[in-house]
């Protein structure tokens, strides 16, 4: 992150001495950081929102039931790993956690996850097929719930704030089926394959894996049908259905945790305080971006790049102005997220720019930065395919979002 904030500033400064905008960029860099100040603000409330919903439902065992969803998958997608051992319940919970948008839930159980999985290396310092695709799930950005984004479009005063919400589901699933598909695929390239004695030992664990049963499944299948259905319905139905989206998740979230006995008023609050404090820890980092993307704009430099590369992608539905995001995103959380609100502000929330940058910054992930801290913790230095399919997972963000939002946003 201190190259691409230091590369900002400094692109943006050469610019204004090629344009002449010197004067322009010094008055940008002062009111951008005012604006990352409004905008964090302004934020508070809706992260406080949906942090506290979210600590109803984590209260409620919402994690551990989203875990039995998906553990008859995790067990076929890691056949080198034996289903009772530690390191799949973490994986299990971790991408659970993913899922259902709480971020800070999910780290530790990735952490631990990565640890576990390092007991099952016969070659330490190598990534194993496991790892990679672990990896490579968390860098595709699975997410059913953009709460974040969801209350970004409100405050910038979206009609449908949630009207992201089946377009993040449809990219972010073509993102994660890309990231599993290709990481396979990559694995059995001769440059990519494990050690011999890695090979040997995965081998083992494969042949003694019990059976299992395609009723396991039963769960799952109804689950992605109530997805499924949503999709179609605002597809079909347009803002008259996704207008009801966000209130029937504020009560869903509120009656799950009535019906646990959860407390909900307390444990709303305890929720809510966290996200208090989320909102105004982001605070610096959206000074940071927000300052030099707006110097950069101002010196004219953002706008001959965008203008150059715009030629190119605005005919497959990626305009100038969101490849900046898309660019940053695998690098930077937090300077997307700010990002994200920039584009917002400027074009609206709702139009086709707003939708396609919210729906893209809830469909990829910090790519680089989960592959430091997940592969960094267990001392690896050789990721093998890892960073190629967590890149193949981030252009397919790019490509689901520009389809989603153009099958089910543009009438």
């Amino acid at each position: 992150m201190n190259v691409v904030f230091y590369g900002l500033v400094l692109m943006a400064c050469v610019s204004a001495a090629v344009f002449g905008t010197a004067a322009d960029v010094g008055r940008a860099a002062i009111a951008s950081a005012t604006d990352a100040v409004q905008l964090a603000i302004g934020l508070v409330g809706a992260i406080a929102l949906f942090l506290g919903l979210m600590k109803i439902v984590e209260e409620a065992g919402g994690l551990a039931v989203m875990s039995r969803l998906i553990r008859p998958v995790m067990v076929r997608l890691f056949p080198s790993v034996p289903p009772d051992h530690p390191a799949m319940g973490a994986m299990v919970m971790n991408i659970a956690a993913n899922a259902l948008g709480l971020g800070n839930a999910a780290t530790p159980f990735g952490l631990k996850a990565m640890k576990e999985l390092d007991t099952l290396n016969t070659e330490k310092g190598t990534a194993t097929n496991a790892m990679v695709l672990f990896l490579a799930i968390n860098t595709s950005g699975v997410s059913l719930l953009p709460t974040g984004v969801i209350g970004l479009r409100a405050i910038k005063g979206s009609l449908d704030p949630a009207a992201i919400f089946p377009t993040t589901l449809m990219a972010t699933g073509l993102s994660t089926l890309t990231a599993i598909v290709v990481t396979l695929l990559l694995a059995r390239l001769p440059r990519f394959r494990p050690p011999e004695s890695q090979r040997l030992a995965d081998a083992a664990v494969s042949s003694a894996r019990p059976k299992s049963t395609p009723a396991e499944f039963l769960p799952l299948f109804g689950f992605l049908g109530v997805l499924g259905a949503m999709v179609y319905g605002v597809y079909r139905l347009g803002e008259v259905a996704s207008a009801w989206i966000l209130p029937i998740l504020i009560l869903t979230m509120l009656t799950v945790g009535v019906v646990r006995g959860v407390k909900i008023y307390e444990v709303f609050v305890a929720g809510a305080r966290e996200g208090f404090m989320l909102a105004v820890g982001i605070i610096p980092s959206l000074v940071a971006i927000l300052t030099a993307v707006g110097m950069l704009r101002k010196s004219g430099g953002l706008g001959a790049i965008t203008s150059f590369l715009g030629d190119y992608t605005a005919p497959l539905g990626m305009p100038p102005e969101v490849l900046p995001l898309a660019l940053l995103r695998p690098l930077s959380g937090s300077g997307a997220f700010a990002l994200t609100g920039d584009l917002i502000s400027t074009h609206g929330p709702d139009t086709y720019i707003g939708q396609l940058a919210s729906t893209l910054n809830g469909s990829m992930e910090t790519t680089f930065y989960v592959l430091a801290v997940y592969f960094g913790s267990v001392g690896l230095s050789r990721t093998r395919h890892a960073v190629l399919s967590g890149l193949a997972a981030d252009l397919m963000g790019v490509v689901g979002s520009v389809l989603a939002v153009r099958w089910l946003l543009v009438h």
